[in-house]
């Protein structure tokens, strides 16, 4: 039963800056005919099509322009000139993560990838060509396990959510994040993890023991089978290069 239990939220995604600019054709693509031939890639992988395409937003839909504003964290990207994806895609798996990656390739498009929304360049929501946007919105769980003193979080969770279920489960652990509540867990630990408890614990980046991530070819590594030269680049050795969608974090005794 808890292996079932991490087997779900074990999940973590190496893809955004790095790989964005990989995906994009030379020239702008008919974004109406190609969005559509990217959704029906998508769902020709799906065995629940009724489900996936609910999960799946372009232009046309009323929910489209909500869904990007949600976590447009800078405030001058929110004007009409921005230029935004053709699709977004809220997963609620991996494995839709991977068809999504497979189809943008297909279709030629680039690939963002947004937790907290907390880019203040607006690389996870915006870009110059064509692009389908990742939105890990509805992939943000966290599983606390007091007696290991591990939690593994999704990256689409923000440090507020660790730090309430962590809260929720005892009172003498805690975990040495920032001070900003609406940053995402994906972002942040890729970027090192600066935090006030900086001083006498380290960067966040320093507590994680484990990740699952996927890379560009959409295979899926945890820490043994990435290698110790990739698994210290995601914890913020190379600085907004990649991006976590999940990570096994140590909180600390207090």
């Amino acid at each position: 039963m808890k292996k079932s239990q991490l087997s779900s939220c074990v999940f973590l995604l190496v893809l955004t800056f790095s790989f964005s600019v990989s995906l994009a054709t030379s020239s702008f693509l008919d974004d109406t005919q190609d969005s559509k031939d990217f959704i029906s890639c998508v769902l020709s992988d799906s065995t629940n099509v009724t489900s996936v395409s609910r999960l799946i937003f372009t232009r046309v839909n009323a929910s489209f322009l909500p869904i990007w504003q949600a976590a447009v964290q800078n405030t001058r990207f929110l004007k009409r000139s921005t230029p935004k994806p053709s699709v977004i895609v809220t997963p609620v798996d991996e494995s839709l993560i991977q068809t999504t990656l497979y189809c943008a390739k297909k279709c030629g498009y680039e690939f963002r990838i947004r937790s907290g929304g907390h880019d203040f360049e607006g690389l996870s929501y915006s870009a110059d060509v064509p692009f389908v946007m990742l939105d890990l919105t509805n992939m943000r769980s966290v599983h606390v396990d007091v007696a290991n003193r591990t939690a593994w979080v999704q990256a689409g969770a923000v440090l507020g959510d660790l730090y309430y279920s962590i809260s929720q489960k005892t009172d003498t652990l805690y975990f040495p994040g920032g001070v900003c509540p609406t940053v995402g867990l994906g972002g942040y630990m890729s970027g090192g993890g600066y935090g006030n408890l900086l001083r006498k614990y380290g960067t966040a980046g320093d507590y994680i023991v484990d990740a699952r991530i996927m890379n560009v070819d959409g295979n899926i590594l945890d820490r043994k089978s990435m290698g110790e030269d990739l698994f210290w680049a995601i914890r913020g050795g190379k600085y907004f290069t990649e991006k976590l969608s999940c990570v096994c974090c140590n909180p600390k005794s207090g």
